[in-house]
């Protein structure tokens, strides 16, 4: 019975910090989420292009030889 009382105590407090150090957390503004999802839209539209112009190169390669 000691053993689920220190374990209980223990989740208990562990709880309490988690809640402590996400009080402290600076969550980012609306503003700044937006501009970082705009910004990594760009950037997989960018890297979706590099892929596609791979893959049509490729594919020019293959059908000369």
């Amino acid at each position: 019975m000691k053993k689920e009382t220190k374990k209980k105590a223990k989740r208990n407090g562990y709880i309490k910090e988690v809640g402590k150090e996400l009080s402290k957390v600076k969550w980012p503004e609306k503003k700044d989420i937006f501009k970082y999802t705009v910004a990594t839209i760009i950037f997989v539209l960018i890297v979706v292009g590099f892929f596609l112009l791979l893959t049509m190169g490729m594919s020019w390669v293959v059908e000369i030889f």
